[in-house]
């Protein structure tokens, strides 16, 4: 890691649900990551915020709702309002395939379901906020 990068981890929405997202947030802290969980019910504006006050590099959005087609477009849109549009967006939870593809169509990065491996996942956030890094020095 070329340095501590900071992410946000958020449940946005009314998903009451936050195993997953707590189980990402240990397991991102353990790799290395500075790590920022919002909690549950959080607003894109919210989110958003968040991360423009955090200044961080990516944030990670759980979601078991099924309203995902609609929060995160809306919480990459927040970014974009916030000068935030190069902060990398990925997600997590049930997602049919053809809803992930859209989602990455429409800038997320990548979407992980259920049974992701916790490495896998810190180690990809970690060489693509590599990349990012190697891009813009």
């Amino acid at each position: 890691m070329k340095r501590p990068y900071r992410v946000v981890v958020a449940k946005p929405g009314l998903d009451g649900h936050d195993r997953g997202a707590k189980t990402i947030t240990r397991a991102l802290r353990d790799h290395g990551f500075e790590v920022i969980y919002t909690g549950l019910h959080q607003t894109p504006e919210q989110i958003a915020e968040t991360a423009l006050q955090e200044d961080v590099d990516a944030v990670g959005l759980s979601l078991l709702s099924g309203a995902h087609l609609t929060l995160f477009p809306r919480v990459m849109h927040e970014l974009r309002e916030r000068g935030l549009g190069d902060v990398l967006v990925f997600g997590g939870g049930v997602i049919p395939d053809a809803d992930a593809r859209a989602l990455r169509e429409q800038g997320v990065a990548e979407i992980f379901g259920p049974g992701s491996s916790l490495k896998g996942i810190s180690a990809w956030l970690e060489h693509e906020l590599d990349q990012i890094e190697g891009d813009e020095a």
